[in-house]
């Protein structure tokens, strides 16, 4: 995330400014660059090899022609595309495995495997998007800093069709994976996978719940309505602009602050839940932050144009 207050920016900044990189790792890393909350992609590339202390803002440079602020640790343009456009109300943020990162990027070191995402987008409905889901199958598979996470999976209906999908694209990205009861407490390292229609979801609370709210709650462009039986879909305003037909599945993930992210894959009914595990897998999912299943594809959130 790119802004914060000045001093605070400064001193992190300061932070990632020292010694150069030290021994090569194994593992190589994934950059990516797009803009619209993924909608576009500007430029992909696998770095086959990274070193010890590499930093995501020297992974860029590298690569990128790159305009910074804050003693060199905060990104204002890449190739010339920075925040004086759409008067100031957009700015460039980095996922590292889909989390939002919560540090500047001459701060944040590298993990091998890592996938990079910068994004450059607007803020108007919300700043903090805690995770996104384009880069599965991370977090699942390596987690973050190079630790990976408990993963969690729970199932309104463990035996149903929903949860097998689910399961089946876990264990084919080589993820090994636990049960618990819908709605349980894993702690602030596990990572949830939650799988049920919204109707079984409506009632809960924390990260789960947000997705009754704005963007500003979820980080999520999509809210289900009161009652549980409608699905908007919002632009990049956080305005509701479309009406997800029946049997629309949602993938999405998001976090509460202190907590590890919470993907969550629900739908209007059983078949959208369904059809939503169905889109876990990176030809579905690459780059997007969160996406709508409807009957006739997948459709990256937010739609449409921002006025």
């Amino acid at each position: 995330m790119r802004r914060a207050v000045p001093l605070l920016l400064c001193a992190l900044a300061l932070a990632g400014c020292g010694l150069g990189p030290g021994k090569k790792l194994p593992g190589g890393a994934r950059l990516v660059v797009t803009r619209d909350f993924g909608q576009q992609q500007l430029y992909v590339a696998r770095i086959p090899q990274i070193r010890s202390g590499e930093t995501v803002m020297r992974m860029l440079e590298s690569r990128r022609k790159v305009k910074t602020s804050y003693g060199g640790g905060f990104v204002d343009s890449i190739d010339g595309l920075g925040s004086s456009a759409v008067a100031g109300r957009s700015d460039w943020f980095y996922f590292v495995n889909g989390i939002e990162a919560s540090i500047g990027a001459a701060q944040k070191t590298l993990s091998k495997g890592d996938v990079v995402q910068w994004d450059y987008r607007r803020w108007d409905a919300t700043m903090h998007i805690p995770a996104i889901v384009g880069a599965f199958p991370e977090p699942f598979l390596r987690g973050s800093g190079g630790k990976r996470f408990p993963v969690r999976v729970e199932c309104s209906q463990p035996g149903g069709a929903a949860c097998k999908t689910a399961l089946q694209r876990l264990e084919a990205a080589g993820v090994p994976t636990s049960s618990a009861a819908l709605g349980s407490y894993g702690g602030a390292k596990t990572l949830r996978l939650v799988v049920a229609p919204w109707a079984a979801l409506r009632g809960l609370t924390g990260a789960v719940g947000s997705l009754a709210g704005p963007p500003s709650a979820s980080g999520v462009f999509a809210r289900f309505s009161a009652d549980g039986n409608t699905l908007w879909l919002e632009n990049q305003l956080g305005k509701q602009v479309q009406q997800a037909p029946p049997g629309t599945g949602l993938v999405a993930a998001t976090a509460q602050e202190g907590g590890s992210p919470v993907w969550i894959v629900t739908g209007l009914n059983p078949a959208g839940t369904a059809a939503a595990a169905a889109a876990l897998r990176p030809a579905a999912l690459q780059d997007a932050f969160a996406v709508a299943v409807t009957p006739s594809g997948v459709v990256r959130l937010p739609v449409g144009g921002g006025a």
